[in-house]
């Protein structure tokens, strides 16, 4: 899709990022733990910090945003998430094709947990080839193979 682009962030981009994450996966928090908005923000600090983020953009619009972290032996995507009214347009279609590019680049996988809960997600990324290799008390474990 050529109207999506990733870019990197800046500082002040936190904000958006914490946003973005509250609208788009609030309720499935809620399901799951409940949401503290004082633990969030901690959480959301302390990965803000170490995780690799690029926003998305869907015609020049920051939209949502990925993060990853890069090991030796793999890319873990710990967080894919797009503004609700900009869901299903292409752009998290796009931004794995992204993450897959740089997997296939070294030749490693991309892992990633999703709630058990949501669906749609372990549809979305078992579209693009990833499958289930086990589970822990709350997330579908899922990898992709270049």
């Amino acid at each position: 899709m050529s109207n999506v682009t990733l870019r990197h962030i800046t500082p002040a981009d936190g904000e958006f990022i914490y946003k973005v994450k509250k609208e788009s996966f609030r309720h499935y928090v809620e399901k799951v733990s409940g949401w503290d908005e004082a633990e969030q923000r901690q959480l959301h600090e302390r990965r803000f910090a170490v995780q690799e983020f690029r926003i998305i953009q869907l015609s020049d619009a920051d939209v949502g945003y990925v993060a990853i972290m890069r090991f030796p032996d793999g890319i873990r995507l710990n967080q894919l998430f797009i503004l609700p009214q900009h869901q299903c347009k292409g752009a998290g279609g796009a931004c794995m094709q992204w993450v897959m590019q740089e997997a296939a680049q070294g030749g490693i996988p991309i892992r990633l947990g999703v709630f058990k809960i949501n669906g749609p997600a372990q549809d979305f990324y078992r579209n693009l080839g990833f499958r289930d290799v086990g589970e822990d008390e709350e997330h579908v474990l899922m990898e992709w193979q270049p």
